[in-house]
Formats: structure tokens, sequence, C-alpha cells
């Protein structure tokens, strides 16, 4: 399984930019996105961002990711899923009965 992070842009070029999540800083190739400016969310995967996110996005992912590490922990996590509680499953599109 790979995974991959928000961070937010601080400050780069077309090549290189310094991230930061949670406190963290990182510095990630920008080869694939280009440059972005600073308080852009990019998707980080293996120190390369993989394309840029909007607010909404970035925060699902964090609020996955953070869910998922509580889990892990035994904790509660059921908060960071709340659009997923009281929701039946649904199956993707091309596995739904086509009449």
């Amino acid at each position: 399984m790979c995974l991959g992070f928000p961070m937010t842009v601080l400050s780069g070029d077309d090549a290189r930019a310094l991230c930061e999540r949670k406190g963290e800083t990182q510095s990630v190739s920008m080869l694939l996105v280009g440059a972005q400016t600073p308080g852009t969310k990019v998707l980080v995967h293996l120190g390369t961002a993989m394309r840029v996110l909007d607010a909404d996005e970035a925060q699902s992912i964090d609020d996955a990711l953070d869910g998922l590490a509580a889990a892990l922990s035994g904790g509660d996590f059921e908060q960071y899923f709340a659009d997923l509680i009281d929701r039946e499953p649904q199956l993707p599109d091309f596995l739904r009965d086509q009449k």
C-alpha cells in the first residue's frame, strides 16, 4: 500500500519546495506539479508532490490518517470518519447493475 500525505508549501520553485506537515518540514520535489504558491496543499509521496489538493480534500485525507492512527493505537476513531457514519456502503458505478 502506498500512502501520500498532504503538506503545505512554504517556499520553493519549479524543482523543489520546502513543505510542512504537523510541524515537520521536508524538501519536496515539485517536478510533477510545478512551482506552487506558499500555502498551497500538495499530496506528497516518497518526497515528491504528486498533485495539488484543495483544502477540503487535504482535510479529508488528514482526518482519515488521524483516524487510522487512533484505531491502531486502540483509541476512539469514529469522529474522523463522520462522512461514513450512518451511511450504507456504495458500489462503484462500474459494479452497479447495468439495466
